[in-house]
């Protein structure tokens, strides 16, 4: 049950564009005992299905700047192929340090950013999805 609730609630955030994965992550590695090179790999495979359904929607409403589309998946897929390979030989206590910290970078983040309002008259997106 746990496991279903952990997928609900993750793929719920994923849909978002929250980033349900991370949890997903948290989950593996802290409730359900997996190693955490093996809760990655698992969040990857995740990742495709939840984003492939996700995209859709937020194409429609406007969400995705087309402008950084190229240039964000040519560095993203370098970045996470050169970190993918530095991952795999890593101390895995090393990696767990660096991922609660990650974790609390993020967290720290969010609590401190400032909510950002809608600039409907500069022409960016607004909270009206386009026609």
């Amino acid at each position: 049950m746990a496991a279903f609730l952990a997928g609900l609630f993750t793929g719920i955030l994923s849909g978002f564009g929250v980033g349900g994965g991370t949890l997903l992550l948290i989950y593996m590695t802290v409730f359900a005992g997996l190693e955490q090179p093996l809760a990655q790999g698992i969040n990857l495979l995740y990742f495709l299905p939840t984003a492939s359904l996700a995209l859709p929607a937020h194409v429609k409403n406007g969400f995705i700047e087309k402008s950084v589309l190229l240039p964000a998946i040519l560095f993203g897929l370098v970045s996470a192929a050169l970190a993918a390979w530095i991952a795999t030989g890593l101390d895995v206590a090393l990696l767990h340090r660096l991922f609660g910290g990650f974790l609390l970078y993020v967290g720290v983040s969010e609590l401190l950013r400032k909510p950002s309002s809608p600039q409907n008259d500069s022409g960016d997106r607004s909270d009206t999805p386009p026609k």
